[in-house]
């Protein structure tokens, strides 16, 4: 059933295209609804059991005489990833609402990418994975480069760029999984006892080529440029879904058929996550442009996915996943009220500007709203950032602690540049005796001044900021379906 999230994206991304303009928003919301219902029917339905192993769902022969097959797979894991797909998607398109240029192709676009990202976490055949994790990356250049604002061209050239790069990597390693195990079947692969001289270079060929897209620094720099130049929807996604694309196929495929490589190579992942942490948010504290800022915090953000990984133990794995869900609610809820609510309406990301406009009194839903997804991305407790990170601490303290004290100390970065950034944005800039500066000009503005926040924009806030609060209640709904996928898999310590 799950694998129908994927044909009616696509079909829905068809129809956008052939039906007249009035119809675009509304087939592109059913569509997405549609594939969330399904995930969380599937969530519901199907027992806890089931899910630890990566089970076939659908298997059709492709090219026999390569053993390629169109092969779909679902276990807690990919679940999970197909679920946040499902929110953020309907979210996405909610704070599209209101688009009028171009509408059917923007929708064919944004349906495109959606599709690609189910395909991605479903997929059980390595050469299926690669045509749908390259097959976003059209789809993202053509919403950016033509949808986009700031430095449109040069952020979907640099994004499109960096992600064939990362391709290219990627693809040598699935050759090289291909000619040695004699098979493309990820479950086969997982079997297979692949030389250790062997793992030893093609883990990190195949883990650095998914890396790119996670955002692993160094090579994190298309992500902020990406972030700020693509429009609220293809912040939405890239930063809420695409990124996770990445790091998804770094656990599912280099870490689970290269153990050997990876237990060689994890101290550096380590490494490099902690550098990515604490830069990118150390970095995000001096930005003047708010998505900017948010850019960069996604980047530090992913820092902690890696950082899971490379614990090599369940506990930090599944919080590395968690991390995936929870960061993909959190980055979406905060690109939403930066590119729509705030952006479309005062024209201006510059913090600075936006400092002397108080606008917790002209648009409160926004100010509500970007405190909440504030207080979700510093990890308040009761949000899910914090169930995420907490259990990628414990298990990073029992495989790296130095790493962990390190990352401890990034999360205070993330609260300065979270709180300046807050500030800023909607309660004004306060001076030496803590006057409101400007404050003549500044508190005259009424809601009057701008155009209110619409209900597509409210229910797609609320939708978000309800996901973020429930899995931080009752973290235990997911990782009871993430840990034992998570340890099935072969590289645990």
């Amino acid at each position: 059933m799950i694998s129908w999230t994927i044909y009616l994206t696509f079909g829905g991304g068809v129809l956008v295209l052939v039906l007249p303009r009035a119809f675009a928003r509304w087939i592109a919301l059913l569509t997405t609804i549609a594939g969330l219902a399904l995930g969380m029917i599937v969530f519901v339905g199907t027992p806890i059991a089931d899910l630890a192993h990566f089970t076939t769902i659908v298997r059709v022969p492709w090219v026999p005489a390569l053993g390629m097959n169109y092969h779909l797979a679902l276990d807690g894991i990919s679940l999970t990833m197909v679920l946040v797909t499902g929110i953020a998607a309907v979210s996405t398109v909610l704070f599209s609402w209101d688009v009028e240029r171009r509408q059917n192709e923007f929708f064919f676009w944004l349906l495109l990418v959606v599709a690609g990202c189910y395909g991605v976490f479903l997929s059980a055949d390595l050469f299926l994975l690669f045509v749908f994790y390259e097959l976003v990356i059209v789809p993202k250049y053509f919403l950016i480069a033509i949808f986009g604002s700031t430095n449109k061209e040069y952020g979907a050239m640099k994004l499109t760029l960096y992600s064939f790069f990362g391709g290219m990597f990627v693809f040598v390693g699935i050759l090289v999984a291909y000619v040695a195990g004699g098979s493309l079947d990820l479950n086969q692969l997982s079997q297979f006892e692949f030389s250790p001289q062997l793992q030893s270079w093609a883990f990190p060929v195949l883990f650095l080529g998914f890396a790119v897209l996670a955002g692993i620094w160094p090579l994190h720099t298309w992500a902020p440029t990406g972030h700020a130049a693509a429009p609220t929807a293809g912040s939405m996604l890239l930063a809420g879904i695409v990124m996770k694309l990445g790091s998804y196929a770094g656990l599912r495929v280099a870490m689970n058929l290269f153990p050997q490589g990876f237990q060689m190579w994890s101290k550096w992942i380590a490494v490099l996550a902690v550098i990515g942490i604490v830069y990118a948010a150390a970095v995000a504290l001096r930005q003047r442009d708010l998505k900017f800022v948010i850019g960069y915090s996604s980047v530090s953000h992913m820092g902690f996915v890696l950082l899971g990984f490379a614990t090599a133990n369940a506990l930090g794995v599944s919080g590395a996943v968690l991390q995936m869900f929870s960061h993909g609610v959190i980055a979406a809820l905060l690109f939403a009220v930066a590119g729509r609510m705030i952006y479309r309406r005062t024209h201006t990301r510059e913090l600075d500007a936006l400092s002397e406009m108080n606008l917790s009194h002209a648009m409160p839903f926004a100010a509500f709203t970007f405190v909440v997804a504030a207080a979700a991305s510093m990890g308040i407790p009761g949000f899910s950032g914090f169930a995420a990170e907490i259990t990628i601490l414990i298990g990073a303290w029992k495989t790296y602690p130095i790493a962990a004290w390190v990352a401890g100390a990034g999360i205070v970065l993330v609260a300065a540049f979270t709180l300046r950034a807050l500030k800023l944005s909607f309660f004004g800039q306060k001076d030496a005796q803590g006057e409101v500066t400007k404050d003549t000009t500044v508190t005259m503005l009424s809601r009057e001044e701008f155009n209110p926040i619409t209900i597509p924009e409210k229910i797609g806030a609320c939708m978000l900021m309800l996901t973020t609060l429930a899995v931080g209640v009752y973290p235990k709904l997911l990782l009871d379906r993430i840990m034992p996928a998570v340890e099935t898999m072969r590289f645990l310590k």
